[in-house]
């Protein structure tokens, strides 16, 4: 599971249909879309052409998808990675730092094989780096500056250009990526983190990166983890949401704004089927079916209405029928039951998909029933993700 990182990168995939379909079809056209700002090839059309409405991934089908998702910082390192059913990983984009792990530092605006990967089950892609699930074990690939390969061994001016081992660490049953850090959640119920620690995004007490895995103290019984870009989120098996790291922007939800180095509790709020990060903001799916969101909101990202950053969780009047969400730098998307896609917050560079650069900071419909059949497992920035 993993996040976009690219301040511009309005890129946005997606498995859709380009004519309507009816609600609950499955999306006719057979491949994988992305649009928005496409100048490191990141959309996987072979251009670096933008786009405000959807266009075709290279080659990448989506019956054969299992996972999607990106990366990236600045224009020239945003890149995307596909998990693909035969267990093999793809990837495309900004490859400056060797994150898109081909052996090269040069970028590629179709997809194409990740050396040496088969039987993956998991992905996650970092602002510069990214990691896979292997049999319970952890690689990585890219940057390593703050020791967010895991490997024990970070270098600041040499990239991994091909996965390497993520130390001492096995039993793992789910992967996430922050800016500069990684997660894992091992089949025990434990949260393990590595690399960049300056706002506490490890949990562990200290603000000390760590080059190779750390257990976060005192998290038992976790049954997901959502890593932002400096805060990571789990979701506890009663239903409630642990939050530590950045917090000036609300992200923690527990009503400062100060950053925690521990595990704090995320208030007023229960019964939580699924949690979704973004980089500086976050949601939360209940059991009822209603959604909360909070954190930061300069750009209508929360979808309450305003541009107030919220740092206890609210309600989002009139969001029904939601079956998953997907929080980006500035911008958030919802897919309903129907296949139907909202978005809400900044519009700039098109990420709403809706071929219109019209910002919101309240849902607006993007997509029609029928268009997309899941979204992505993260995003972040500009970038948006659906397969």
């Amino acid at each position: 599971m993993t996040y976009a990182y690219a301040r511009g990168a309005a890129a946005c995939l997606a498995l859709l249909a380009l004519t309507l379909s009816p609600a609950h079809a499955e999306p006719r056209d057979p491949w994988a879309r992305a649009w928005g700002q496409n100048n490191s090839g990141q959309l996987g059309n072979g251009s670096t052409l933008d786009q405000l409405t959807p266009s075709a991934v290279k080659g990448l089908a989506r019956s054969d998808l299992r996972e999607l998702t990106s990366g990236g910082w600045t224009t020239d390192q945003v890149f995307a990675l596909a998990l693909l059913s035969d267990g093999t990983v793809q990837s495309w984009g900004g490859n400056v730092s060797g994150q898109l792990g081909d052996g090269t530092t040069a970028n590629r605006a179709f997809p194409a094989p990740v050396a040496g990967l088969t039987q993956v089950s998991d992905i996650a892609a970092g602002l510069d780096f990214a990691l896979a699930l292997r049999g319970g074990r952890v690689l990585a690939w890219g940057a390593d500056a703050h020791g967010q390969l895991g490997d024990g061994l970070p270098d600041p001016a040499t990239p991994v250009t091909r996965p390497v081992a993520v130390q001492s660490l096995g039993g793992v049953k789910e992967i996430g990526a922050g800016c500069d850090f990684g997660v894992a959640l091992r089949e025990d119920g434990t949260v393990w983190t590595w690399g960049r620690n300056h706002e506490g995004q490890l949990g562990n007490g200290t603000t000390t990166n760590r080059s190779t895995p750390q257990r976060v103290p005192g998290l038992e019984n976790i049954v997901a983890v959502r890593p932002g870009c400096r805060h990571t989120l789990a979701l506890t098996a009663d239903h409630t949401v642990k939050a530590w790291g950045k917090g000036s922007g609300g992200e923690l939800g527990n009503d400062t704004t100060e950053r925690s180095t521990t595990p704090v509790d995320v208030r007023q709020l229960d019964d939580v089927a699924e949690v979704f990060a973004g980089p500086y903001h976050n949601f939360a799916l209940l059991d009822d079916g209603s959604v909360r969101a909070w954190g930061e909101n300069w750009a209508g990202q929360l979808g309450d209405g305003t541009r107030t950053k919220r740092t206890t969780p609210v309600p989002l009047p009139g969001l029904d029928g939601v079956s998953s969400l997907l929080g980006g730098y500035q911008h958030s998307l919802a897919l309903l039951d129907d296949g139907a896609v909202l978005a809400w917050g900044e519009n700039d560079l098109g990420q709403f998909g809706d071929g219109s650069t019209r910002s919101s900071p309240a849902p607006v419909p993007a997509l029609p029933p029928g268009s997309a059949s899941r979204l992505a497992s993260a995003t972040a920035w500009k970038s948006s993700y659906a397969y």
